[in-house]
């Protein structure tokens, strides 16, 4: 008899299980260890940081960053909705870390970047290069 045939007079308890078979039974109890992380969840995280860091130069690389981050973040909350059996829970926890840096640097970007939209537009762009220019015209406005 080859190792594949099952004898049906054995008892379970003599039956090995397939490698390949599911555990317990069930259609997912066994699938469980095959578990992965959502493909986008760090980068989503580490973009959102990102975005926080730098919404202080100018303000462009953050809100770049926090758009990137959050259209990754859209992706894969798509797909762990679809089938949250198949992403681990820590990486869906990361994503929604990483989406709300998002939304956090995204903000302070945009502030930035209105910032200094308005202070070109009240001071003009070469005062902005030149610093003793800029502080004529910050006195001057006080």
């Amino acid at each position: 008899m080859s190792e594949e045939q099952i004898d049906p007079q054995e008892t379970p308890q003599q039956v090995q299980q397939h490698p390949f078979q599911p555990q317990n039974g069930g259609f997912n109890g066994g699938f469980n260890n095959l578990q992965r992380p959502l493909p986008n969840g760090t980068a989503v995280l580490v973009l959102g940081i990102l975005s926080i860091v730098t919404c202080c130069c100018w303000g462009i690389i953050g809100v770049i960053l926090g758009v990137i981050a959050l259209i990754l973040a859209n992706k894969d909350s798509r797909a762990y909705h679809i089938n949250p059996a198949l992403y681990t829970e820590g990486s869906y926890k990361n994503l929604n870390a990483g989406k709300i840096c998002a939304i956090i640097g995204l903000v302070l970007s945009l502030l930035t970047v209105i910032y200094y939209v308005v202070l070109i537009a009240k001071l003009g762009f070469g005062a902005l290069s030149d610093p003793d220019k800029l502080r004529e015209a910050i006195e001057q406005l006080k």
